[in-house]
């Protein structure tokens, strides 16, 4: 019987912080300042996606240089890599195999449909993350940086290949549109 009441006790606890870390990861100020980040610079991204005419989708400043869409779906594929893989512990996808993250024979509608819900699945991941496990450390590329930190170069990365977007725009005659705020 005294074994059944701590196998309860031990169940009732788990299930009870199962449901608390995501309630505490969106209370600290840091993800919840993040997420707000994170959803105005979906908001602006998919913006950028949607004025450039499909037919300029493959356009590239130069022959080394990756096009709109690699640019669009690499966002996607960083993201998925920095919060499922790198952060979350799934096994990375193979860049050589998988073609779910990448332009493959995707039209513009069914890559910004899938970098849409690539934020979200990021999102989501963001909104749940144990806020304890933020100093943790990683090996990122060399350098020994924590999830906080990983979670600004990814930041940094989107913004990086978005802005190489909107040159494209104007290097093809488009007005971008007007910067969104807080990202």
């Amino acid at each position: 019987m005294k074994n059944i009441k701590h196998k309860i006790t031990l169940i009732s606890i788990l299930l009870f912080s199962s449901f608390l870390s995501p309630i505490l990861a969106q209370k600290d100020p840091f993800i919840k300042e993040y997420i707000e980040r994170l959803d105005k610079s979906k908001e602006y991204l998919i913006l950028v996606a949607e004025m450039m005419p499909e037919n300029k989708y493959k356009f590239k400043a130069t022959t080394e240089s990756m096009s709109f869409s690699e640019n669009l779906m690499h966002i996607g594929w960083a993201m998925d890599w920095h919060s499922q893989s790198l952060m979350g512990g799934r096994e990375a996808r193979d860049w050589a195999t998988d073609t779910e993250l990448k332009v493959d024979n995707k039209s513009k509608k069914e890559m910004i449909a899938k970098i849409s819900e690539t934020f979200d699945k990021t999102r989501e991941f963001i909104s749940n993350f144990d806020i304890n496990k933020l100093e943790e450390k990683l090996d990122y590329f060399g350098a020994n940086r924590t999830k906080r930190q990983i979670l600004l170069l990814l930041a940094d990365h989107i913004t990086h290949h978005r802005g190489q977007m909107l040159v494209y725009m104007r290097l093809n005659g488009l007005k971008p549109p007007r910067y969104v705020l807080y990202q």
